[in-house]
């Protein structure tokens, strides 16, 4: 569900997905390859919102400001599940676990990791590569080259999702019963653990 709010009519690159149970309202610019999940809430009424090309926004997610204020999403990032960016700027390739919440005017720096159900407090400033976990959000370590590769094996998925769901997505009646020919999903992504053996 797209809205136009105050003359404000949404833009949205042709290469991105927004999913139907997704609201996005007003004073906001999807780039190229961006995922939005059903139930997010994408609200550019009181400022604006930029979301970079190749980001993601998955299920329920919000992203909402005070008065005046952009938000903005770098290239690349990951909001994971339920999290919140009220206000905040989410550097380049960084991700943001599921139930987080980033506060006002805090600023996220380039590929750091911000840990499920941490809150970063308003203006706080999170240098690169910081792995930040907790309530309130503390820096506990530098993100190592296999975690932001890791990181980005992930978004690199997420970029992909939007031409299968343009190719694929539809409404169905569901089946009753489970059919002798139903396919087998293919193995897409392995876990961390599998990714550290490999190294």
């Amino acid at each position: 569900m797209i809205y136009a709010f105050k003359g404000f009519i949404p833009v949205v690159h042709e290469s991105a997905f927004v999913h139907p149970q997704a609201v996005v309202t007003g004073n906001v610019i999807i780039g190229k390859d961006v995922y939005i999940g059903p139930g997010a809430a994408i609200r550019g009424d009181w400022g604006g919102i930029v979301i970079e090309d190749g980001c993601n926004v998955q299920e329920n997610c919000t992203i909402h400001m005070f008065p005046g204020v952009t938000v903005r999403l770098e290239a690349s990032a990951h909001i994971g599940h339920g999290a919140i960016i009220h206000g905040a700027h989410i550097g380049r390739n960084c991700m943001v676990g599921m139930n987080s919440v980033i506060m006002d005017n805090a600023v996220i720096g380039a590929e750091s990791i911000i840990g499920a159900l941490t809150f970063v407090k308003a203006k706080a400033a999170i240098p690169p590569r910081s792995l930040v976990v907790g309530n309130p959000g503390k820096v506990i370590k530098t993100v190592s080259d296999e975690m932001i590769a890791w990181k980005t094996k992930g978004t690199q998925l997420y970029q992909t999702l939007p031409g299968d769901c343009h190719a694929t997505l539809k409404p169905v009646e569901p089946l009753r019963e489970i059919p002798a020919d139903r396919p087998r999903q293919e193995a897409l992504y392995a876990t961390w653990e599998a990714i550290k053996r490999e190294e």
